[in-house]
């Protein structure tokens, strides 16, 4: 990488980590935090309240990613974060599950992936996108593993009111970095003609992507509906769970290094894309048989270590490839529909988790997931890697 390029990435990284770690923060403890409100008796209810920010997100990303081709990026970026930093502060003073679900749906409101990830794109080249967009998968990884250390003694200490505030704050701080950190953008979306949806819409390649992005999130977010009361059944307490996850995460980064880079420089990026598909479905399935008996530490340990490496995978090589098929002048664009996807499968993720539980235990959750899973390995089959070139991005026939 030029140092433009390192800049770039440790910054627009840094924004997504900031950001995320608000998103994640709560997710550990929200289920159980939730239910101390009015209306928390529900499960339908949390789940509807943790993925619902998903939804507006889903609704934004796309325009918001398309104003980023024509009004810069950096300003669109400014903009969401504000957005979620107000729906944090929003849901901080709910006094009701329904005040969270308001709270939550305007922190969605704040949907800058695709304008963050398109901004990536315009100032890394084809050859070293995969790694920075690895940065950005690290960190949100990273984040996620950070939040479950943090999120037991921090709620123990403000609350989820307290866990609110801090992620106001930590948007604030990711418009800080977008003012003064990130490099300058190019006009390179400003002077090119105006891209069209339609290019992106029909694109069969970019459409694969989009619904791959779908279901990774669906499954994500559905299976802390239940992993996380599965290792309270192992034995281990809700304040000790990041001792399974933080290791996991950990581990699952320098597989991700020793994998994915490596041979997606030999051409094999289809196959390494492929097998972590493969691996999200089999922990779906050991989850399934996992949860039919007595759970152990030890096992969903290696489940969750074998589910990150696919995640992380994943993370890193889908943006990539996305970015890279899309036509230059609808890159916004193209990365807006990703993320829109992206966010909807976050919002039908806790949907679905939440009545899955409620209607067929978490047997029936797991079942759905591996199902899914295993469609979606099915339809990315026929998926090719784009190919190289010296320019800024590949538009090629999948």
């Amino acid at each position: 990488m030029t140092s433009v390029e390192r800049r770039a990435s440790l910054s627009l990284a840094s924004i997504f980590a900031l950001r995320m770690l608000g998103l994640f923060i709560v997710l550990p403890v929200f289920v159980l935090e939730a239910q101390r409100y009015p209306g928390g008796d529900d499960p339908a209810q949390i789940g509807l309240a943790m993925g619902i920010y998903g939804l507006t997100q889903a609704v934004l990303q796309l325009p918001l990613g398309m104003a980023s081709d024509r009004l810069g990026r950096k300003r669109v970026i400014v903009f969401g974060l504000l957005l979620f930093a107000a729906g944090s502060l929003l849901a901080a003073a709910a006094t009701s599950l329904n005040g969270l679900i308001l709270g939550r749906s305007l922190q969605g409101a704040g949907a800058v992936s695709a304008a963050v990830t398109a901004l990536l794109a315009d100032l890394t080249r084809d050859e070293v996108r995969t790694k920075a967009m690895a940065l950005v998968g690290g960190s949100i990884g990273l984040m996620f593993a950070l939040s479950l250390v943090l999120a037991p003694v921090l709620v123990a200490a403000i609350g989820l009111p307290g866990l609110f505030v801090l992620t106001a704050g930590l948007a604030l701080g990711g418009v800080a970095m977008v003012v003064w950190g990130v490099p300058p953008e190019p006009a390179v979306h400003k002077n090119q003609p105006r891209g069209k949806l339609s290019e992106v819409l029909r694109h069969p390649g970019l459409l694969r992507l989009n619904f791959g992005v779908f279901m990774l999130h669906s499954v994500q977010l559905a299976m802390w509906m239940a992993v996380p009361a599965l290792l309270e059944q192992a034995g281990l307490s809700k304040d000790h769970h990041w001792w399974v996850y933080l290791p996991a995460v950990l581990a699952s980064f320098f597989v991700m290094g020793g994998t994915l880079f490596p041979l997606e420089r030999r051409g094999y990026l289809r196959a390494v894309f492929l097998a972590a598909i493969g691996l999200i479905a089999l922990v779906q399935l050991g989850l399934l048989a996992t949860a039919s008996a007595t759970p152990t530490v030890t096992s969903l340990g290696l489940l969750m270590f074998v589910f990150f490496c696919g995640f992380n995978i994943l993370e890193a090589s889908q943006p990539s490839m996305a970015s890279r098929l899309a036509p230059p002048q609808a890159r916004g664009a193209a990365l807006g529909v990703y993320n829109t996807l992206q966010s909807l499968g976050l919002f039908a993720g806790g949907l679905a988790g939440g009545l899955l539980v409620k209607g067929y235990g978490v047997q029936g959750l797991f079942a759905v997931c591996t199902a899914a899973t295993l469609l979606w390995l099915v339809i990315a089959w026929p998926m090719q890697p784009p190919g190289k070139t010296a320019g800024p991005a590949v538009s090629v026939a999948p």
